[in-house]
């Protein structure tokens, strides 16, 4: 019989072995106790050349100075999120990002642990985007007139009153070179107002860059933003980071609530003083870079989730513009419609006209969660699927059909839960039961409802129109 603490232990195990990163665990003496499948293939080595064995006989290439293992086994302090490039016993060179913590059973210490997470493949393609970017950047800024936006602020389309004025503070704040923050629900055309802003701004030579804070690990984001000295790792080269790419520019922050705090601290630093010093190095580089950021959460909740900081907050609040969600601007859904059936019509070959009346009726019911993406996106698929010249309910994507049902259902849940109208069923059902029983007279019926004479005439007034007694 398996005694509980030995149970314990075979859980544990198997838990450790299924989780989807790297688990390392050394003893005091630094030997290798726990070595799970996942470790095993980012360093390229089977378990049994690393299991009882001392970690840096297995690592060669790490020392008691360098081995995140072992400085945590020294300190008993915890390590997060730490990068380390090392070489495993056949040359290989391996980089990973580790959170290293110490073990303590019954307040003794017993050894270290590492989560590691393999980010070569990672960092390999983002180094290509950077160099990508870097070039297509410098191929830009040949031209004369580079155009570094597709969208203007004249393709903003709206006939709602708020979004227009909305649109003529953005044509006016463009000049300034203050920081911007936008916020708005996913697909409300965030990136697109801030393009129009940069085109409409003194920049608009200038390069335009965006970036998705949440696209990117943590740990890599750092680098990309303010780019890495030779040096600063195994492999690191001098490399600018987005910061000094954008120079004279404009840098988009998408998702910025998304971004580690810790990150956010250092991007207020250079709003503050406009100085860059990259990874690793000692020279500080001055950049003129106009940062705009999006959010598609409330800053309001994202302080109160400690998603955003506080003098970060403020700092970018100097202009702020708030996208509406297509719910509730619905006089542009139809207008908006009618321009995505005219442009769709040039793409797919098409010559369709409108969209019927059931159509439009349906369009303004719904809630539209996807905001004008998603009505860009329901009007391309009725427009592939479509053989007519007009639009019918027929083409309508099968999410939308579910989502009109659902709320179909919604609104009848809510309307039978009506208090009044309930009320009024029920007292109308009771002055046609007491009628009947009565044959009609008012008297009789009134004594049998236990109401006066006269509140029963109202009533007969408003919900029945009654028989006549003789």
């Amino acid at each position: 019989m398996i005694v509980l603490s030995e149970m314990t232990n075979e859980v544990l195990a198997a838990i450790l072995k299924s989780i989807d990163e790297g688990i390392h665990v050394i003893n005091t003496d630094g030997i290798t106790i726990f070595y799970n499948d996942v470790a095993a293939k980012h360093d390229g080595l089977q378990q049994d050349e690393v299991l009882g064995k001392p970690l840096l006989e297995v690592y060669p290439s790490l020392s008691e100075e360098t081995s995140t293992l072992y400085k945590v086994l020294l300190n008993k302090k915890p390590i997060f999120n730490q990068p380390q490039t090392y070489l495993n016993k056949y040359s290989v060179k391996i980089e990973t990002i580790n959170t290293t913590l110490p073990i303590f059973v019954k307040n003794e210490f017993i050894g270290a642990v590492e989560i590691a997470k393999d980010y070569s493949k990672m960092k390999m393609l983002t180094e290509r985007l950077l160099e990508l970017q870097k070039g297509l950047i410098q191929n830009q800024n040949k031209k004369s007139n580079p155009q570094n936006t597709q969208y203007t602020l004249d393709d903003l389309i709206t006939e709602d009153e708020n979004f227009i004025n909305l649109i003529k503070k953005a044509k006016k704040l463009a000049k300034s070179n203050s920081p911007i923050l936008v916020y708005g629900e996913s697909g409300t055309g965030k990136e697109l107002l801030i393009q129009g802003i940069h085109h409409e701004s003194k920049r608009s030579n200038g390069p335009f860059i965006a970036q998705n804070c949440a696209a990117i690990p943590e740990a890599l984001l750092e680098s990309i933003l303010f780019g890495t000295a030779k040096g600063s790792y195994t492999g690191a080269v001098d490399r600018p980071g987005l910061f000094e790419l954008a120079h004279g520019g404009t840098l988009f922050l998408d998702e910025l609530h998304t971004m580690p705090i810790e990150l956010q601290a250092k991007l207020l630093r250079v709003l503050e003083d406009g100085i860059v010093r990259r990874i690793g190095g000692s020279k500080s580089v001055s950049v003129d870079v106009r940062i705009v950021a999006a959010m598609n959460e409330h800053p309001n909740d994202a302080l109160e989730g400690q998603k955003l900081r506080l003098d970060l907050f403020y700092r970018l609040n100097v202009l702020m513009f708030e996208l509406l969600p297509l719910r509730i601007r619905k006089v542009d859904i139809l207008l908006l419609s009618k321009h995505f059936i005219q442009y769709f019509n040039t793409q797919l070959g098409k010559k369709i006209q409108e969209m019927t009346s059931e159509v439009e009726e349906l369009f303004l019911q719904y809630p539209w969660p996807g905001n004008v993406r998603e009505l860009k996106h329901s009007i391309e698929y009725m427009m592939n699927m479509c053989d007519g010249n007009l639009l019918t309910p027929q083409e309508l994507p099968i999410l939308f059909k579910q989502t009109i049902e659902k709320h179909k259902l919604v609104n009848q849940k809510v309307e039978s839960l009506s208090l009044r109208k309930n009320v009024q069923e029920l007292e109308s059902n009771l002055i046609s039961k007491a009628l009947t029983i009565s044959s009609g007279n008012i008297n009789q019926a009134a004594k049998l409802l236990d109401i006066p004479r006269q509140t029963l005439q109202y009533k007969l007034q408003k919900f029945i129109s009654p028989p006549t007694a003789e």
